[in-house]
Protein backbone atom coordinates (compact mmCIF):
# COMPACT_ATOMS: atom_id res chain seq x y z
CA UNK A 1 0.00 0.00 0.00
CA UNK A 2 2.83 2.59 0.54
CA UNK A 3 6.33 1.89 -1.58
CA UNK A 4 9.27 4.07 -0.87
CA UNK A 5 12.36 3.56 -3.04
CA UNK A 6 15.61 5.77 -2.67
CA UNK A 7 14.15 8.79 -1.05
CA UNK A 8 16.58 11.47 -0.53
CA UNK A 9 15.87 15.05 0.39
CA UNK A 10 18.17 17.68 1.54
CA UNK A 11 17.74 20.68 3.32
CA UNK A 12 21.05 23.23 2.38
CA UNK A 13 23.87 21.35 3.39
CA UNK A 14 21.97 18.74 5.60
CA UNK A 15 20.63 15.61 4.32
CA UNK A 16 17.15 14.60 6.12
CA UNK A 17 16.79 11.62 4.23
CA UNK A 18 19.64 9.43 2.22
CA UNK A 19 18.12 6.68 0.16
CA UNK A 20 15.37 5.57 2.11
CA UNK A 21 13.51 2.14 0.90
CA UNK A 22 10.06 1.77 3.25
CA UNK A 23 6.98 -0.96 2.24
CA UNK A 24 3.89 -1.21 4.12
CA UNK A 25 1.67 -3.55 2.88
CA UNK A 26 -1.86 -3.29 2.94
CA UNK A 27 -3.82 -3.85 6.39
CA UNK A 28 -0.74 -3.52 8.77
CA UNK A 29 0.97 -1.44 11.02
CA UNK A 30 4.67 -0.25 10.19
CA UNK A 31 5.74 1.79 13.42
CA UNK A 32 8.71 4.29 11.85
CA UNK A 33 10.97 4.83 14.76
CA UNK A 34 13.74 7.13 14.86
CA UNK A 35 15.37 10.16 17.06
CA UNK A 36 14.43 13.78 16.33
CA UNK A 37 15.90 14.99 13.45
CA UNK A 38 16.42 11.35 11.88
CA UNK A 39 13.80 12.18 8.85
CA UNK A 40 10.59 10.70 10.18
CA UNK A 41 8.75 14.03 9.57
CA UNK A 42 10.10 14.34 6.16
CA UNK A 43 9.14 10.77 5.01
CA UNK A 44 5.70 12.07 6.23
CA UNK A 45 5.56 15.29 4.43
CA UNK A 46 6.80 13.86 1.32
CA UNK A 47 4.13 10.68 1.69
CA UNK A 48 1.26 13.27 2.22
CA UNK A 49 2.29 15.49 -1.11
CA UNK A 50 3.65 18.57 1.26
CA UNK A 51 7.08 17.72 0.11
CA UNK A 52 8.86 16.77 -3.17
CA UNK A 53 11.90 14.87 -2.58
CA UNK A 54 15.33 15.64 -4.26
CA UNK A 55 15.08 11.73 -5.70
CA UNK A 56 13.44 8.33 -5.10
CA UNK A 57 10.19 7.34 -5.77
CA UNK A 58 7.08 6.89 -3.59
CA UNK A 59 3.53 5.21 -4.32
CA UNK A 60 0.35 5.31 -1.99
CA UNK A 61 -1.94 2.61 -3.25
CA UNK A 62 -0.10 2.54 -6.36
CA UNK A 63 -0.11 6.10 -7.19
CA UNK A 64 2.64 8.19 -7.49
CA UNK A 65 2.76 10.91 -5.01
CA UNK A 66 4.41 13.20 -7.31
CA UNK A 67 2.28 12.12 -10.55
CA UNK A 68 -1.18 12.41 -8.89
CA UNK A 69 -1.13 14.23 -5.97
CA UNK A 70 -4.45 14.82 -6.10
CA UNK A 71 -5.38 11.25 -6.05
CA UNK A 72 -3.01 10.08 -3.10
CA UNK A 73 -4.83 12.98 -1.04
CA UNK A 74 -7.88 11.25 -1.50
CA UNK A 75 -6.36 8.58 -0.10
CA UNK A 76 -4.78 9.75 3.13
CA UNK A 77 -5.70 10.76 6.21
CA UNK A 78 -2.80 12.97 8.17
CA UNK A 79 -2.27 13.78 11.78
CA UNK A 80 1.44 15.56 11.94
CA UNK A 81 2.36 16.79 15.01
CA UNK A 82 0.79 20.04 15.50
CA UNK A 83 -3.10 20.26 15.71
CA UNK A 84 -4.82 21.75 12.80
CA UNK A 85 -7.86 22.65 13.35
CA UNK A 86 -10.16 25.77 12.88
CA UNK A 87 -10.52 27.57 16.12
CA UNK A 88 -13.64 29.66 15.24
CA UNK A 89 -16.20 26.53 14.18
CA UNK A 90 -16.92 24.18 17.23
CA UNK A 91 -15.75 20.48 17.33
CA UNK A 92 -18.32 19.12 15.16
CA UNK A 93 -18.31 21.42 12.58
CA UNK A 94 -14.93 20.94 12.32
CA UNK A 95 -15.36 16.76 11.92
CA UNK A 96 -18.40 17.60 9.73
CA UNK A 97 -16.49 20.01 7.36
CA UNK A 98 -13.47 17.44 6.71
CA UNK A 99 -15.78 14.73 5.93
CA UNK A 100 -17.47 16.99 3.14
CA UNK A 101 -14.05 17.45 1.82
CA UNK A 102 -13.60 14.26 1.41
CA UNK A 103 -16.87 14.03 -0.24
CA UNK A 104 -18.66 11.53 2.15
CA UNK A 105 -22.14 13.69 1.86
CA UNK A 106 -23.90 16.08 4.90
CA UNK A 107 -25.65 12.62 6.48
CA UNK A 108 -22.28 10.58 6.65
CA UNK A 109 -20.18 13.58 7.35
CA UNK A 110 -22.45 14.00 10.36
CA UNK A 111 -22.70 10.85 11.50
CA UNK A 112 -18.57 9.62 10.89
CA UNK A 113 -18.34 13.12 13.11
CA UNK A 114 -20.36 12.09 15.49
CA UNK A 115 -18.54 8.64 15.98
CA UNK A 116 -14.62 9.88 16.04
CA UNK A 117 -16.20 12.45 19.12
CA UNK A 118 -17.35 9.33 20.86
CA UNK A 119 -14.16 7.40 20.48
CA UNK A 120 -11.72 10.64 21.65
CA UNK A 121 -14.33 11.26 24.40
CA UNK A 122 -14.95 14.49 23.11
CA UNK A 123 -18.81 14.64 23.06
CA UNK A 124 -19.63 16.47 25.61
CA UNK A 125 -17.95 19.64 23.75
CA UNK A 126 -18.77 19.05 20.59
CA UNK A 127 -20.66 22.03 20.15
CA UNK A 128 -18.14 24.22 21.92
CA UNK A 129 -16.08 26.72 19.68
CA UNK A 130 -12.65 24.96 19.73
CA UNK A 131 -11.01 28.22 20.99
CA UNK A 132 -12.34 26.81 24.53
CA UNK A 133 -10.25 23.36 24.04
CA UNK A 134 -7.47 22.53 26.23
CA UNK A 135 -4.43 21.80 23.97
CA UNK A 136 -5.14 17.70 24.57
CA UNK A 137 -8.70 18.43 23.33
CA UNK A 138 -7.41 20.04 20.16
CA UNK A 139 -5.07 17.20 19.26
CA UNK A 140 -7.95 14.43 20.11
CA UNK A 141 -9.66 16.45 17.37
CA UNK A 142 -7.37 16.98 14.99
CA UNK A 143 -6.89 13.22 15.76
CA UNK A 144 -10.77 12.86 15.20
CA UNK A 145 -10.33 14.97 11.61
CA UNK A 146 -7.64 12.45 10.66
CA UNK A 147 -10.16 9.47 11.03
CA UNK A 148 -13.22 10.98 9.83
CA UNK A 149 -12.62 9.89 5.96
CA UNK A 150 -12.45 6.21 7.22
CA UNK A 151 -9.27 6.43 4.68
CA UNK A 152 -7.16 3.51 3.05
CA UNK A 153 -4.18 4.66 4.54
CA UNK A 154 -3.43 6.58 7.42
CA UNK A 155 -0.57 8.37 8.57
CA UNK A 156 0.26 9.38 11.69
CA UNK A 157 2.98 11.66 12.76
CA UNK A 158 3.44 11.15 16.78
CA UNK A 159 -0.50 11.10 17.02
CA UNK A 160 -0.54 10.47 20.83
CA UNK A 161 1.76 13.43 21.72
CA UNK A 162 0.28 15.12 24.65
CA UNK A 163 -2.51 12.67 25.44
CA UNK A 164 -3.61 11.02 29.15
CA UNK A 165 -3.28 7.70 29.00
CA UNK A 166 -6.60 6.77 29.37
CA UNK A 167 -7.20 8.81 25.76
CA UNK A 168 -3.98 6.91 24.79
CA UNK A 169 -5.17 3.67 24.97
CA UNK A 170 -8.80 4.53 23.94
CA UNK A 171 -6.76 5.64 20.62
CA UNK A 172 -4.92 2.46 19.68
CA UNK A 173 -8.16 0.37 20.83
CA UNK A 174 -9.50 2.30 18.05
CA UNK A 175 -6.69 2.13 15.23
CA UNK A 176 -6.35 -1.58 16.13
CA UNK A 177 -10.72 -1.34 14.92
CA UNK A 178 -9.36 0.73 11.73
CA UNK A 179 -6.30 -1.83 10.70
CA UNK A 180 -8.55 -4.61 11.22
CA UNK A 181 -11.60 -3.49 8.72
CA UNK A 182 -8.69 -2.72 6.65
CA UNK A 183 -6.69 0.73 6.83
CA UNK A 184 -3.22 0.76 6.05
CA UNK A 185 -1.14 2.65 9.00
CA UNK A 186 2.39 4.40 9.09
CA UNK A 187 2.74 4.98 12.48
CA UNK A 188 5.57 7.83 13.69
CA UNK A 189 6.43 7.74 17.42
CA UNK A 190 9.01 8.24 20.44
CA UNK A 191 6.33 6.36 22.81
CA UNK A 192 7.99 3.16 22.01
CA UNK A 193 5.61 0.99 23.85
CA UNK A 194 3.41 2.25 21.40
CA UNK A 195 5.26 0.82 18.50
CA UNK A 196 5.51 -2.58 20.52
CA UNK A 197 1.18 -2.63 20.63
CA UNK A 198 0.62 -1.54 17.25
CA UNK A 199 2.87 -2.30 14.64
CA UNK A 200 3.72 -4.92 12.58
CA UNK A 201 6.81 -4.16 11.43
CA UNK A 202 9.20 -1.19 13.00
CA UNK A 203 11.78 0.75 10.85
CA UNK A 204 14.57 2.40 12.63
CA UNK A 205 15.71 5.39 10.89
CA UNK A 206 18.81 7.32 12.10
CA UNK A 207 20.85 10.47 10.54
CA UNK A 208 18.43 9.91 6.90
CA UNK A 209 18.77 6.06 6.48
CA UNK A 210 17.22 3.20 7.67
CA UNK A 211 19.77 1.37 10.62
CA UNK A 212 17.26 -1.95 11.30
CA UNK A 213 13.80 -3.03 10.77
CA UNK A 214 12.27 -6.05 11.67
CA UNK A 215 9.34 -7.10 14.12
CA UNK A 216 8.93 -5.95 17.45
CA UNK A 217 10.56 -9.81 18.63
CA UNK A 218 13.12 -9.76 16.04
CA UNK A 219 14.39 -6.35 16.95
CA UNK A 220 14.35 -7.59 20.66
CA UNK A 221 16.52 -10.19 19.67
CA UNK A 222 19.64 -8.30 18.55
CA UNK A 223 20.22 -7.52 21.89
CA UNK A 224 21.21 -11.35 22.47
CA UNK A 225 20.45 -11.89 26.13
CA UNK A 226 18.65 -9.84 29.10
CA UNK A 227 19.90 -6.62 30.16
CA UNK A 228 21.60 -4.74 33.67
CA UNK A 229 19.05 -1.68 33.97
CA UNK A 230 20.29 0.18 36.64
CA UNK A 231 18.90 4.07 37.92
CA UNK A 232 21.19 6.30 39.42
CA UNK A 233 19.83 8.82 42.00
CA UNK A 234 21.66 11.83 40.52
CA UNK A 235 22.58 12.47 36.35
CA UNK A 236 25.67 13.68 37.13
CA UNK A 237 26.95 9.87 38.51
CA UNK A 238 26.12 8.57 35.42
CA UNK A 239 29.50 8.79 33.43
CA UNK A 240 31.37 7.35 36.57
CA UNK A 241 28.79 4.54 36.08
CA UNK A 242 29.40 3.58 33.22
CA UNK A 243 33.43 3.41 33.55
CA UNK A 244 32.48 0.76 37.10
CA UNK A 245 30.22 -1.11 34.66
CA UNK A 246 32.87 -1.38 31.41
CA UNK A 247 33.95 -4.44 30.71
CA UNK A 248 30.99 -6.62 32.54
CA UNK A 249 29.59 -7.65 29.18
CA UNK A 250 28.17 -5.16 26.50
CA UNK A 251 29.10 -1.36 26.14
CA UNK A 252 27.34 0.36 28.80
CA UNK A 253 24.59 3.19 27.49
CA UNK A 254 23.55 5.52 28.68
CA UNK A 255 19.86 7.63 29.14
CA UNK A 256 20.84 10.60 30.77
CA UNK A 257 17.06 12.10 30.72
CA UNK A 258 15.91 9.11 32.95
CA UNK A 259 18.97 9.16 34.90
CA UNK A 260 20.09 5.26 33.68
CA UNK A 261 22.83 2.92 32.47
CA UNK A 262 21.74 -0.46 30.41
CA UNK A 263 23.95 -3.08 29.75
CA UNK A 264 23.10 -5.90 27.11
CA UNK A 265 24.75 -9.23 29.07
CA UNK A 266 24.67 -11.11 26.30
CA UNK A 267 25.95 -14.41 26.76
CA UNK A 268 27.24 -13.57 30.04
CA UNK A 269 25.43 -15.17 33.19
CA UNK A 270 22.55 -12.63 34.98
CA UNK A 271 23.78 -13.35 38.45
CA UNK A 272 27.06 -13.13 37.87
CA UNK A 273 26.88 -9.55 36.13
CA UNK A 274 24.45 -8.72 38.52
CA UNK A 275 26.38 -9.10 41.75
CA UNK A 276 29.55 -7.75 40.30
CA UNK A 277 27.80 -4.38 38.83
CA UNK A 278 26.31 -4.41 42.64
CA UNK A 279 29.42 -4.83 44.16
CA UNK A 280 31.45 -2.19 42.16
CA UNK A 281 28.85 0.63 43.02
CA UNK A 282 28.81 -0.11 46.17
CA UNK A 283 32.48 0.10 46.83
CA UNK A 284 32.23 3.57 45.12
CA UNK A 285 29.76 4.76 46.96
CA UNK A 286 27.29 5.67 44.34
CA UNK A 287 23.98 5.58 45.51
CA UNK A 288 21.42 4.28 43.21
CA UNK A 289 17.78 4.24 43.09
CA UNK A 290 17.41 0.50 41.67
CA UNK A 291 19.39 -2.37 39.85
CA UNK A 292 17.91 -5.44 38.16
CA UNK A 293 18.46 -7.61 35.44
CA UNK A 294 15.53 -7.83 33.05
CA UNK A 295 14.05 -8.98 29.39
CA UNK A 296 14.95 -6.38 26.54
CA UNK A 297 12.52 -3.95 25.56
CA UNK A 298 11.90 -1.89 22.77
CA UNK A 299 13.82 1.17 24.37
CA UNK A 300 17.21 -0.69 25.09
CA UNK A 301 16.94 -1.91 21.06
CA UNK A 302 16.65 2.16 20.15
CA UNK A 303 19.41 3.15 23.00
CA UNK A 304 21.76 0.51 21.17
CA UNK A 305 21.13 1.46 17.98
CA UNK A 306 20.96 5.52 18.22
CA UNK A 307 22.71 5.74 20.91
CA UNK A 308 20.82 7.91 23.02
CA UNK A 309 17.09 6.98 24.03
CA UNK A 310 14.25 7.84 21.97
CA UNK A 311 12.46 11.15 23.76
CA UNK A 312 15.95 12.80 23.63
CA UNK A 313 16.21 16.21 21.87
CA UNK A 314 17.75 17.04 18.71
CA UNK A 315 17.86 19.75 16.07
CA UNK A 316 15.42 18.72 13.17
CA UNK A 317 16.74 19.15 9.31
CA UNK A 318 13.79 20.65 8.27
CA UNK A 319 11.88 23.63 9.60
CA UNK A 320 8.92 22.87 11.85
CA UNK A 321 5.62 23.84 10.54
CA UNK A 322 3.78 26.68 13.11
CA UNK A 323 0.86 28.25 13.38
CA UNK A 324 -1.06 29.50 10.11
CA UNK A 325 1.05 27.48 8.31
CA UNK A 326 0.96 24.06 9.61
CA UNK A 327 -2.31 24.29 9.33
CA UNK A 328 -3.13 25.05 5.75
CA UNK A 329 -0.45 22.43 4.66
CA UNK A 330 -2.52 19.63 6.91
CA UNK A 331 -5.86 20.55 5.45
CA UNK A 332 -4.16 20.70 1.87
CA UNK A 333 -3.13 16.86 2.83
CA UNK A 334 -6.75 15.75 3.99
Amino acid sequence: MIRVRGIRKAFGATQALDGVDVDVPAGTVLGLLGPNGAGKTTLVRILATLLRQDSGTAHVDGIDVLADPQAVRQRIGLAGQFAAVDEVLTGRENLVMVGRLYGLGKERSRTEAIAALERLSLTEAADRSVRTYSGGMRRRLDLGASLVGRPKVLILDEPTTGLDPRTRIELWEFIQDLVRGGTTLLLTTQYLEEADFLADRIVVIDKGRVIAEGTSDQLKRTMGGDVLDLKAKRADDLPRISELLEGLAERPQLDTRNRRVTVGIGTAKSVDVLLSAVRRIDEAGIPIDDIAVRRPSLDDVFLSLTGHAADEDETDAEPKARGRRGRSQKAGAR
